[in-house]
């Protein structure tokens, strides 16, 4: 757990989590260096193109701040902006405790309350996101293929998010000033005097001092090891970045939710459970998440057919046997089993009969929320886009959107593909949000990704996951030669369609609204969709639907259960 940022004046949360969760303060934890420097440089205005642009001096506080800061986006009213009169830096679009005590705020898993969060205005027009801001808990977990980040795979690494994020639109930078970001963040570390509010909080020490770490007055809390540190003195503008980058992905894999010393989840109701009752909280061996998940309903409902299964009414981590960060009850009981059960329940055929389809209960969650970490890693279709594009423009119509081919694409990148230094002009339709005045804008997810030269590093990654769930759907129908048609690389560009990355499921109480384009505000609309979308995929009306959307069969009578279920992953995560 890293230290939280006093800039939000949240003593007395903190105070409350040292007496009543028993914790160390988290100024007092003995975090590593690089993530002590690399929260410092997640919560750095002045890295932004606002700031740059202001030609303020880099050691005074900016005279007005950026008017995006003024403010914190949500699904209502707008809340107080924790950096107003400040430019934008990481946390702003992904907070934690900032908002709590807020009215309409609370609890954040380090993302906002934006459906799109706002980023500087410039010249393009552009003042949100296209997307939802993810939650960055959990988000660098180890999976198998390696790590692929946002919700359509374009960074390969931690440390390439950083920098894409740092000198990209969300800064405020233009696709042609990458090179005048990359020399302005440099400048920063450069030329810091370790006098401002921020490095207060952190040892008082410049950027220079800090990261070149040889000095010997650094404390032993800033004292880079050499891995970490960069010689500013000497280190051209793009090495200085990369450093910068390297400390924030430190910091970045650190934020996960809380487990014991074997690594199991602890701190949610569901992982409570699991533990009083002597269940195994991860898979053994060479069992794979799905397995796992099969294994731990069988092993449930054998002690519950003995009478011997326990539910949970108390948080053994407080005094108050409560949530501190929650209004629900901490509880895993009747009903929160009931949602266990649909969630892990599959159909006994490839697809549900009219009778499983009229009376429910199948929640094939686990085809892409496999416990323990309730997220495949992967990318599936669910309708989303298709959804709000078709509100807009009608039912039927994302059916009917023309969407070039691999051979068109590559003639006239400009005209389809995302906007990047490479090519600065390009109109990126399909990566934008709808709207009613612009048939041709949406969404296509991975579509923007795959094949595309301008994001080489994630192509092998992606392509490996686009051709194992082809070959998926395909075996068992098909010879190995019609299955290994299904890879080449038109067939997949068409399989990426409206394909984004599954998220996790923990904590989802303190990372609405969902879906990435912030569709929904309650986990009760969010059921319902799958109920909608399930349905449209049998009828063979979601265009390029996920097969696991079919084996879906849930009715509204399940939806309470479920969300019991779900809303029992909450944790008190700070």
């Amino acid at each position: 757990m890293s230290r939280r940022n006093r800039e939000s004046g949240n003593l007395a949360w903190i105070v409350l989590g040292i007496f009543v969760l028993g914790l160390t303060p988290a100024w007092a934890q003995s975090d590593p260096p690089e993530v002590t420097i690399g929260e410092r440089l997640f919560l750095e205005t002045r890295f932004a193109q606002f700031f740059k642009n202001s030609q303020n001096p880099i050691n005074l506080p900016l005279v007005n701040g950026d008017p995006t800061m003024n403010n914190s986006q949500t699904t209502g009213a707008p809340l107080p902006g924790p950096f107003a009169g400040q430019s934008m830096n990481c946390r702003a679009c992904h907070l934690v405790d900032e908002q709590v005590g807020v009215n309409g705020g609370g609890m954040r898993t380090y993302t906002d309350f934006a459906r799109r969060s706002p980023i500087p205005a410039r010249n393009d027009n552009h003042t949100n996101t296209v997307r939802n801001s993810p939650p960055l808990v959990n988000a660098s977990l180890d999976r198998p293929g390696g790590i692929l980040l946002h919700f359509d795979g374009e960074f390969s690494s931690l440390q390439d998010l950083v920098i894409g994020t740092l000198t990209g639109r969300n800064y405020g930078y233009l696709p042609t000033e990458k090179s005048q970001a990359i020399a302005h963040i440099a400048r920063v570390i450069r030329d810091d005097d370790g006098a401002g509010t921020l490095a207060q909080d952190f040892g008082g020490l410049s950027y220079r001092t800090v990261l070149t770490g040889t000095a010997p007055h650094i404390p032993k809390e800033f004292k880079l090891s050499g891995r970490f540190r960069v010689d500013v003195a000497r280190a051209s503008d793009q090495q200085i970045v990369q450093g910068v980058a390297e400390l924030i992905a430190a910091y970045v894999e650190q934020l996960v939710f809380s487990q014991d010393k074997k690594g199991n989840f602890n701190l949610s109701p569901f992982d409570v459970f699991l533990a009083v009752n002597g269940l195994p909280g991860q898979p053994v061996g060479n069992e794979d998440a799905k397995q796992y998940s099969r294994r731990l309903l069988r092993l449930i409902n054998e002690l519950d057919r003995s009478g011997k299964l326990k539910f949970v009414n108390s948080n053994p981590a407080t005094v108050t046997g409560g949530f501190e960060f929650h209004t629900q009850p901490f509880r895993f009981g009747a009903q929160e089993l009931q949602g266990l059960r649909i969630f892990l329940a599959e159909p006994a055929g490839d697809d549900p009969g009219a009778l499983e389809i009229a009376n429910g209960g199948f929640g094939n969650c686990i085809a892409c929320h496999a416990m323990p970490n309730f997220t495949d890693f992967g990318f599936h279709n669910t309708g989303i886009s298709q959804d709000e594009y078709d509100t807009i423009h009608g039912v039927g119509s994302f059916e009917r959107l023309s969407i070039p081919s691999l051979f068109e694409r590559l003639a006239n990148h400009n005209a389809y593909l995302p906007a990047t230094d490479k090519h600065p002009n390009a109109q990126e339709i399909f990566r934008s949000i709808p709207h009613a005045s612009d048939l041709r804008r949406t969404d296509l997810g991975v579509w923007n990704v795959y094949l595309n030269p301008d994001f080489p590093e994630p192509q092998i990654k992606v392509g490996r996951i686009l051709c194992d769930d082809q070959i998926s759907e395909a075996r068992g129908r098909q010879r190995l030669l019609e299955i290994l048609r299904e890879c080449r690389p038109s067939q997949l560009l068409d399989a990426s369609v409206a394909r984004f990355k599954t998220p996790g499921l923990r904590d989802l109480s303190h990372s609405a609204p969902y879906f990435h384009n912030g569709r929904f505000d309650t986990l009760d609309l969010v059921i319902d969709f799958y109920i909608r979308a399930s349905a449209l995929n049998r009828a063979d009306h979601l265009r390029n639907g996920a097969g696991e959307l079919s084996r879906i069969a849930l009715v509204a009578a399940d939806v309470p259960a479920l969300v019991a279920f779900l809303r029992s992953l909450n944790e008190d995560y700070s």
